[in-house]
């Protein structure tokens, strides 16, 4: 694997970082700037926003420059963001901070996947991906608790300060690292936006949200869900949170490897997998040790899907894929807020701290039967997914479609 991916998971861990180390500080933010927890709490939301509408608005703009210079003009961005973060003299400049360093999030992704998949062999795409990916899960090992570490102990502007500085590092690494390619000849916004009228990028954004979705319907109220059901302490979520990220470290890169052999079957298998352990966390919550197995699994499973469904937006947007790429990580973000929001209706309705692990299911298991749709929709038009429109089989081998 190039160096130049190195430069990308180190600017993908400080995203990570920032992205979920503000839900350990929002009592310390909300103290600091004398407002409720919940009014804190739209520093995630705005986040979250901000990552849903920059990604393409960002990858937009971004059409009329070369991807490495792109890539260097959004760590920059995301310095700027976090800085503000860091400085922000009231509530609502943090806020400005947040959205403003949320718009670098989908883009760099998006563009930073296909940059990724330019750097190696056609049968090592997904793993150049999933070795980008890997700094954002590695950031909710060692990032996000040593941040929060950090911020509770040192105060959080520290902790937002020394997330800039991961930025500027980030940066060096683009600059230095990352090989400078000429934009795409001949490809214009119209180009991208085009890639959204084929039904098969619609399927695998459709998939994201949903498979992406399911992990995030019982992970966003694991807090609640651990202390009430299965008896830990609050002090302990941290760690069952590392267990998590741990589960998503190891699920990313088999996620990355077995996706360069068997793309669908990888989907089949990971969606599906991840449908039943949800499921079965209404069970297993009620352990503690089962339950620490099943976070760790639910992380793993998740993950393991990661790569796989953004090389396959990649491959069906194969003549424009910059802007589907970073779309689809919009979709991570629309997968996230959904079932969120669907999670805490099931338990405002009196169904209990479990009951979104079974929206959950629910929503890997959509996810697994969109994944059996789009693979039959190919059988039928004779488009197998390893096959690239306008490419010979024996040609796939050595031609770089990016």
């Amino acid at each position: 694997m190039p160096l130049a991916l190195l430069a990308l998971a180190i600017g993908a861990f400080g995203i990570g970082t920032t992205e979920f180390v503000i839900m350990g500080l929002l009592p310390e933010v909300a103290d600091d700037f004398g407002v409720a927890i919940p009014t804190a709490g739209f520093l995630v939301t705005g986040y979250a926003l901000g990552v849903m509408f920059g990604a393409p608005l960002m990858t937009a703009l971004g059409t009329k420059v070369s991807r490495k210079r792109m890539l260097m003009l959004l760590m920059g961005l995301f310095i700027v963001g976090n800085l503000l973060s860091a400085l922000a003299p009231a509530f609502t400049v943090m806020l400005i901070g947040r959205v403003v360093a949320s718009l670098a999030h989908g883009a760099f992704f998006g563009i930073g996947s296909v940059v990724a998949a330019d750097l190696v062999a056609p049968d090592k795409k997904a793993g150049a991906i999933a070795m980008m990916f890997t700094g954002l899960t590695v950031a909710n090992v060692v990032g996000v608790p040593l941040g929060t570490l950090i911020g509770q102990t040192a105060g959080w502007r520290l902790t937002f300060t020394i997330v800039a500085a991961l930025g500027v590092i980030g940066l060096i690494g683009v600059a230095r690292l990352v090989p400078e390619t000429p934009r795409p000849a001949g490809v214009r916004l119209r180009h991208e936006l085009a890639a959204f009228k084929n039904a098969q990028v619609l399927l695998a954004m459709a998939m994201t949200v949903l498979g992406f979705g399911g992990v995030f319907a019982a992970i966003t109220y694991i807090a609640p869900m651990m202390t009430h059901v299965a008896g830990f302490a609050d002090s302990s979520v941290t760690w069952l949170l590392v267990l998590f990220g741990l589960g998503m470290v190891g699920g990313n890169l088999v996620g990355g490897k077995y996706a360069d052999r068997a793309l669908m079957p990888m989907l089949y298998v990971s969606l599906g997998a991840l449908a039943v352990v949800l499921a079965l966390f209404t069970l297993t919550a009620h352990n503690k040790v089962l339950a620490g197995l099943t976070i760790a699994l639910i992380g793993a499973l998740g993950f393991a899907a990661v790569p796989p469904l953004q090389k396959r937006v990649l491959d069906q947007a194969h003549n424009a894929p910059t802007l589907a790429s970073a779309v689809n990580i919009g979709a991570f973000n629309l997968g996230n807020a959904l079932s969120a929001w669907l999670g805490g209706l099931v338990i405002s309705a009196g169904f209990g701290y479990t009951a979104p692990n079974w929206v959950g299911a629910a929503l890997a298991a959509g996810a697994l039967l969109l994944a059996l749709l789009s693979a039959a929709l190919e059988r039928r038009d004779g488009t197998p997914s390893a096959v690239v429109a306008g490419t010979t089989p024996g040609a796939q081998r050595t031609a770089v479609h990016y």
